[in-house]
């Protein structure tokens, strides 16, 4: 009996999606260039399951029905660049080759065309969700040529992790690379999640003095209300964590250098190249990069002075107010990154449905909240809501916490401690709300240093001045 999928690539996430395969009834071949991973694989994870290894690229094709579908677990880049052209002499036009990795979405683009003119099927899948989420469930995101989704459907829908409701967090993205674009936005959304949370646990960590495990058992209890999501319930376990050397809370010994693999980074430039705001977002990435320059930073600290950072008021209007804020900031990060997507989806040509999005992000990827179904809700009263802020019950949202968003803002300020992702939240609210920008002053310059031209809000036309 032929297996129904192949997987190249025998790390910790191909090993785990594999897993989960053979979980929910299919047979897996496995392939992996370093044989002895393979051999260990099968004997120890995968021993007594319905899995076969393959020895060579033509032994995994002979293993597999037709038409072929393998799914490459490789790094982003060369590498799978490589693994195609290790497997393409020995496919058949027809099969389909899926690539489970973060790869940058135009190299997606380009292997689809390359491999589409020799008859063959390719699909880039955004999978989220880490090795639990491989092994259990995750969200996936494929794009490619519709025939190949729903060749594979019947795979991903079994394996993809279930929302409350029971439906599968899977679905056809769109063309060409638009599942890696949604994977990558994702990613984006995820930096500007974690900077607001790291951004929170410092005012009240700085601000208040509260220890980590009061400051955790706090976030244990956001988790329990419209805060609740993945990231604030891991947050709320590694803040209860004691470091076992020293008896310390652990995450007051671990260094202060966020570390990046540029799918946040992918981001920003993207937006950019599209003219899209997302400040949050950009914010976040930029935070990480800052957080890299520890020995600077060590330098700064002992010559440039600030106020001094403890909160004088009472502790519980502070502590309410960052709940408030750290809410109203997330709903504007993911106004900003749904906003993104609108705009790549015209651009790219993708036909990105935004509630299915939400929809396939409600479980096993790593944003997964309670908020993405309100998300979900809101593009179901309006599919073509041009921007989240505009819902009402996001508006309502946001126009409740304002002030205390504002006030948080302000007590930072005054103390010295950064917010540059709620801060720009905020700035972005403001910015987007703003009838008339200074922005014509902006147009002024340009006109008077470049003769750059502007246009006028009494009478059509472009102008120029000799100024």
């Amino acid at each position: 009996m032929r297996c129904d999928i192949g997987v190249v690539g025998l790390g910790v996430m191909g090993s785990n999606l594999a897993l989960n395969m053979e979980r929910n009834g299919f047979r897996i071949a496995g392939y992996d260039l370093d044989a002895a991973k393979s051999q260990a694989w099968v004997a120890g994870a995968a021993s007594g399951r319905n899995v076969e290894i393959a020895s060579s690229p033509d032994a995994l094709m002979a293993a597999l029905q037709t038409p072929r579908r393998v799914l490459m677990m490789v790094p982003a880049g060369a590498p799978v660049d490589s693994a195609i052209a290790h497997l393409k002499p020995h496919l058949e036009p027809g099969d389909i080759l899926i690539d489970g990795g973060n790869s940058w979405f135009l190299d997606t683009e380009r292997r689809s065309r390359e491999l589409a003119a020799e008859g063959f099927n390719y699909v880039g899948t955004g999978v989220s969700g880490g090795e639990q989420g491989a092994l259990w469930g995750p969200a996936i995101m494929p794009g490619g040529q519709r025939e190949a989704w729903e060749a594979l459907a019947p795979i991903f829908k079994a394996i993809a992790a279930k929302a409350d409701d029971g439906e599968p967090c899977v679905g056809h993205m769109g063309p060409g690379g638009a599942g890696h674009y949604v994977k990558m936005v994702h990613n984006g959304i995820e930096y500007g999640d974690m900077q607001l949370i790291a951004e929170a646990y410092d005012l009240l960590s700085r601000g208040l003095g509260l220890p980590a495990t009061q400051i955790g058992e706090l976030f244990s209890n956001w988790n329990t209300g419209e805060l609740k999501s993945y990231l604030i319930e891991i947050t709320s376990e590694v803040l209860a964590k004691t470091d076992a050397e020293t008896g310390r809370p652990l995450v007051d010994v671990i260094l202060d250098e966020a570390a990046q693999k540029g799918t946040g980074k992918w981001t920003s430039q993207n937006a950019l190249d599209l003219g899209a705001p997302i400040p949050t977002i950009n914010a976040a990435v930029e935070s990480r990069i800052l957080s890299a320059l520890k020995a600077e930073r060590v330098e700064a600290s002992r010559v440039l002075r600030g106020p001094t950072a403890r909160y004088e008021g009472r502790a519980e209007k502070l502590v309410d107010a960052v709940r408030a804020a750290l809410y109203a900031s997330k709903i504007t990060s993911y106004a900003q990154g749904f906003g993104l997507l609108k705009q790549a989806s015209a651009e790219y040509k993708y036909d990105l449905q935004m509630g299915a999005i939400a929809r396939v992000w409600r479980a096993g990827c790593i944003i997964r909240a309670t908020l993405l179904t309100d998300i979900m809700a809101a593009y179901q009263r309006n599919g073509s809501l041009a921007n989240l802020l505009l819902d009402g019950a996001f508006c309502d949202a946001v126009h409740q916490r304002q002030s205390s968003w504002r006030f948080v803002i302000q007590v930072a300020v005054e103390l010295g401690i950064p917010v540059p992702a709620m801060g720009a939240s905020l700035a972005y609210f403001d910015a987007y709300r703003s009838e008339r920008l200074p922005a014509n002053l902006t147009q002024g310059q340009r006109d008077y240093f470049g003769a750059h031209t502007y246009r006028r809000v009494d009478k059509p036309g472009t102008f120029h001045t000799e100024w």
